[in-house]
């Protein structure tokens, strides 16, 4: 079986389409696809206020999704692409998935888990911030504007 490579930059596109969908939904706009093999296995956006639940964070949604597919709890070989760092309980929840993988497009200062510390995740949990991260930042920050406006 061949696999066509795909650039991180082209999985972040994807979880920003996702990212789209929750701002169209007015949630919160933060996407997340994870990729096993070099193929989307999850894709996902928040739905907290839809499901009226606290820990429905895209990638909660994601790790569900993916762990279905592979009917595994552990996801060592995959990859989580989110539009924004985690917070702590989806940073938790990678830990226990085993994530192999996290690409971050943008920071958040305020509620990330790296500001809880970076012990948070797995150890063998390799992470790569930046990709996309003008158009993660640009997607928050207008949807947070249209909030304040409201």
């Amino acid at each position: 079986m061949s696999y066509t490579l795909f650039s991180d930059e082209y999985f972040m596109n994807e979880a920003l389409k996702q990212a789209q969908i929750a701002f169209e939904a007015d949630e919160v706009p933060i996407g997340a696809v994870i990729v096993c093999q070099n193929k989307i296995i999850a894709k996902a956006h928040n739905l907290t206020e839809r499901l009226t639940d606290v820990t429905a964070h895209a990638e909660m949604q994601a790790f569900t999704a993916a762990a279905n597919f592979l009917a595994s709890k552990y996801l060592p070989e995959c990859t989580l692409y989110v539009t924004v760092e985690p917070c702590l309980m989806c940073a938790g929840a990678a830990y226990w998935s085993h994530i192999g993988k996290i690409v971050i497009g943008t920071l958040d200062e305020k509620r990330g888990y790296a500001s809880f510390g970076e012990k948070i995740l797995h150890p063998k949990t390799i992470v790569k911030v930046g990709v996309l991260a003008e158009e993660s930042k640009a997607l928050m920050q207008a949807f947070f504007v249209n909030k304040r406006a409201e």
